[in-house]
């Protein structure tokens, strides 16, 4: 019995060779419209012999595609071919519309087009700009977007790998205060160049890494030049924009600020009104007068006429010499709350930390190292001088004048500085940079300013305000003070007899340290000889013989 050619098992055989050379010759682009067919027919690109029980033919116009069940995202037939008539077509899909459908140029354009950028994250949510927190560190995006030296990020995971023998990526991330999305990039290349290797895999689809034998030898290399392995410093222009945006001479306290600041101390409204323009001009002064009368106590509380919170970083980056800036023997950090957990992005950049104003004070200890950029010359580290610690803050020269260095010398180091408002550091490698030179510079002395500095200097310290003597009134006022914190009861009558006794009939001035000094020796008496803590005429008799017996 005899077959058609059509319907011959060598022609099915036939038809199926020739679709698929079709379908090769379709998804390559082929433009020539044709392949030679096996069985010497002439093969119609996206065509395909009848079979016995198909469908009708799609009409010649309509383009059919290579194959019976075209695949997802198929490409579409040639042209050229689908102008051409066809044979017969087999069943199939109604067609994909233009665009749906990808041809290979598509395709190829593509895998060549940018992926869409990511979503940014909220930066600084739930902050906005205020007086007790101007500013605030928005975290990077990027590498390049942060302004993050990318090499020292390495030499510091080198040096932290090495250190800790093996770590895991999140806790390398945290060590240097960066988001791990940008730490991640960094330790997969570091990978591809077989400098770290994977010890194991975390439950947080992370790894645990450690140094190869070459990464061994490279961190070793870093050492040499520092042993540092904390946070990503920052640049140092980044840090003199942060000192601008928070500077103090912006801040013009007023006077219920003042008020708020020295709440806890009784000071003459005289005095806060002389006290009060000083403090605000930012820029320095001169608090001098007898002993005992609260010039540290004042100075030390005038940073609280000024906002909360300041930003300054861990570390600054000075050409790839490490400057440590923040000092937790100085410095208070309050941190602002986060919500914590492995998906935290933060709101902040965590390579600087949020203290309160800082308030540092200097006595006699003060010598002229302090005022100058100190080298460690076994790590390589550098610290900050205190004057660049206390920027956006206060200054307190303590007992000035008593230092183990000259006043000259002080005078000379700082007489540019407090007229030009910034300061010239030298770094151990030689380099010199300017930085800022933002602080309340209070000078407290027991000594006449004109005794100790020169006309010149004076000038460049605008208020010289004295701190009296108190008066009668707010001398008793004080002993009432003291008592609720020494809790000793109060006594109107044993302190009335304290001033006609001890100090009007002598010519006593009255300090404001002496209520809080003569109450502690009578509540120390009383504990010594098992009595009753309370205030009597003959404690006070034996506190003042013992208080005042050289005075």
């Amino acid at each position: 019995m005899s077959q058609s050619s059509g319907t011959s098992p060598s022609g099915n055989v036939d038809s199926q060779l020739d679709n698929l050379i079709n379908r090769i010759h379709a998804l390559s682009g082929d433009k020539s419209g044709g392949a030679p067919s096996v069985s010497g027919k002439p093969a119609v690109a996206g065509t395909a012999p009848a079979s016995p029980g198909s469908r009708p033919a799609v009409p010649p116009a309509t383009p059919t595609p290579a194959q019976t069940t075209p695949p997802k995202n198929a490409a579409q037939p040639n042209p050229a071919a689908a102008s051409r008539p066809s044979e017969a077509a087999p069943a199939q899909r109604p067609p994909t519309p233009p665009t749906a459908a990808a041809t290979p140029q598509s395709r190829q354009a593509g895998q060549n087009r940018p992926a869409p950028p990511r979503p940014r994250p909220a930066q600084t949510a739930g902050y906005q700009p205020n007086r007790d927190e101007p500013w605030r560190p928005a975290e990077p995006e990027s590498i390049r977007a942060g302004h993050i030296n990318e090499t020292l990020v390495e030499s510091i995971i080198f040096r932290f790998i090495l250190n800790a023998g093996e770590v895991e990526g999140r806790r390398i991330a945290d060590q240097v205060q960066l988001p791990f999305r940008l730490i991640e990039p960094i330790l997969e290349r570091l990978k591809m160049d077989q400098s770290v290797a994977y010890k194991s895999a975390t439950a947080t689809n992370d790894y645990v890494y450690v140094l190869t034998e070459s990464g061994r030898a490279i961190a070793r290399n870093h050492l040499h030049d520092s042993t540092y392995h904390g946070s990503c410093p920052v640049r140092l222009p980044d840090y003199i924009e942060s000192v601008k945006l928070q500077t103090i001479e912006g801040q013009y306290p007023k006077r219920e600020d003042l008020q708020r600041a020295f709440s806890d101390l009784l000071i003459n409204p005289k005095m806060l009104h002389r006290l009060g323009p000083a403090v605000a001009s930012g820029r320095g002064m001169f608090l001098f007068g007898f002993p005992g009368n609260g010039k540290t106590s004042i100075a030390e509380r005038v940073t609280g006429a000024f906002g909360k919170y300041i930003w300054i970083p861990r570390a600054v980056d000075i050409d790839g010499d490490i400057l440590r800036v923040f000092d937790p023997m100085n410095h208070e950090a309050v941190m602002p709350e986060t919500s914590g957990g492995l998906l935290n992005s933060g709101s902040f950049d965590k390579r600087w930390v949020r203290i309160k104003r800082p308030t540092i004070v200097a006595g006699g200890e003060l010598t002229m190292e302090m005022l100058e950029v100190l080298n460690n010359t076994t790590s390589n580290i550098s610290e900050a001088p205190l004057q660049m610690k206390s920027n956006c803050g206060t200054l307190v020269i303590d007992d000035f004048g008593r230092q183990k260095m000259s006043v000259d010398q002080l005078l000379n180091r700082w007489i540019i500085p407090l007229e030009k408002r910034y300061d010239f550091l030298n770094m151990a490698s030689g380099k010199k940079i300017q930085v800022p030179f933002d602080q309340l510079v209070i000078f407290s002395t027991n000594l006449e300013p004109k005794d100790l500095v020169d006309d010149a200097f004076l000038r460049r310290i605008p208020y010289k305000i004295e701190v009296e003597n108190p008066p009668e009134a707010d001398f008793r006022k004080l002993f009432e003070i003291m008592c609720k914190v020494t809790k000793i009861p109060h006594n109107a009558e044993a302190v009335d007899y304290l001033v006609k006794t001890h100090y009007l009939p002598v010519d006593r001035p009255f300090r404001n340290c002496q209520p809080r000094d003569l109450l502690l020796q009578v509540r120390n008496y009383c504990l010594y000889n098992n009595l009753e803590v309370e205030l009597k005429k003959e404690y006070f008799d034996f506190a003042c013989d013992n208080y005042f017996s050289v005075m």
